[in-house]
């Protein structure tokens, strides 16, 4: 199909989270590789619009709630749903200007079996899962076709000068790096923690550093007070100038729909550790790409840890895989799988 169409993305997020930055790069990628028509609909102070104020053939739409915004947004030939708020949009878009619409699901929790969920997820024309375990959780219910269309790495923008900054404050120190909102139930912080102060007392030369901002911050920086081989550097927007100066990676999640953190960390040729659940293992392939360790279990991430560390052969070798893995989680790539998916839609509609 030749014919210029456009796509209407919906994000009604409040902040700026991993969907969001998965959204801020799908849009980028589709004006870039492929000079997409793209609308956005999003709440009025949404990070959004500041970070993508400079995207060609992008045109903003204020929607402040899922009720608002469905007779002044501009027609479009399909929507694409980013998240749970987005979803009930996008259907009752549908019903009243008969768009088609598409959903990504980026969570590897378990569907509810609710009427509403039933009836929005039914009514797409698509269903994505954004790894193998959410793809199959969404094939369970039987509501709809399903694809599996994995998020993407960043190519993170480095600063030297504030990477070597960061490396000269830990001297003598192999640095170990953490990325993730402060929300134990999710990231796993505490079992990091844990790890760490056994590791002061065998390996003091080994540092752990937290990079983000989360609701347990105060309680995960308390449980560490004592802790000399822990610190804790806040959210850093632009954390591309500190990732590449990681040793290693470690990624103790509890949950994970996919991780798209870890892309970003191969990309900057950081070995990795990471938890085996959620869609962590269609990225950490382990001993090829990176570690696995079982979630919520200080001792074995300890032990990793030290494995990985003392044996820098093994290091070389999953960075190597890595690189070579991460070959299928472009921006680019995802556009274009996007933009088949979008051109099917509205073909098999005309």
């Amino acid at each position: 199909m030749n014919k210029t169409f456009t796509v209407l993305h919906v994000n009604l997020s409040r902040g700026f989270r991993g969907g969001e930055r998965q959204t801020e790069l799908l849009i980028r990628a589709l004006s870039k590789y492929f000079n997409t028509k793209q609308l956005l609909a999003c709440r009025a102070n949404s990070p959004l619009r500041e970070r993508l104020g400079d995207v060609d053939n992008l045109t903003f739409v204020e929607v402040n709630h899922q009720l608002l915004g469905h007779f002044s947004t501009p027609p479009a030939d399909i929507i694409h749903a980013h998240e749970a708020k987005a979803v009930h949009w996008s259907y009752l878009h549908k019903r009243l200007k008969n768009i088609p619409y598409i959903i990504t699901r980026r969570v590897d929790t378990i569907i509810k079996d609710k009427w509403l969920n039933q009836r929005t997820y039914s009514n797409a024309s698509a269903l994505v899962g954004i790894s193998t375990l959410i793809a199959n959780h969404i094939r369970d219910k039987q509501w709809g076709e399903v694809y599996q269309i994995p998020s993407t790495l960043a190519h993170l923008e480095t600063n030297p000068k504030e990477g070597e900054a960061f490396k000269k404050a830990f001297p003598g120190k192999t640095i170990i790096g953490h990325i993730g909102a402060l929300v134990d139930k999710h990231k796993g912080q505490k079992v990091l923690i844990e790890a760490a102060s056994i590791l002061e007392k065998s390996h003091p030369n080994l540092h752990i550093v937290f990079f983000g901002d989360g609701s347990d911050k105060e309680e995960l920086e308390s449980l560490s007070r004592e802790n000399k081989n822990v610190t804790w550097m806040g959210f850093k927007p632009n954390i591309g100038d500190y990732l590449p100066y990681f040793d290693l990676f470690a990624f103790p999640s509890r949950n994970e729909g996919l991780g798209s953190t870890l892309l970003d960390a191969m990309d900057a040729g950081v070995p990795i550790i990471a938890s085996n659940v959620g869609g962590i293992p269609d990225i950490i392939i382990n001993n090829k790409t990176g570690l696995l360790v079982e979630p919520n279990d200080s001792m074995a991430l300890k032990n990793v840890i030290i494995k990985l560390y003392e044996d820098k052969t093994l290091q070389e070798k999953l960075v190597i895989g890595a690189k070579k893995h991460t070959e299928n989680y472009t921006p680019e790539k995802m556009a274009e799988r996007y933009l088949s998916l979008y051109k099917k839609i509205i073909y098999i509609k005309k």
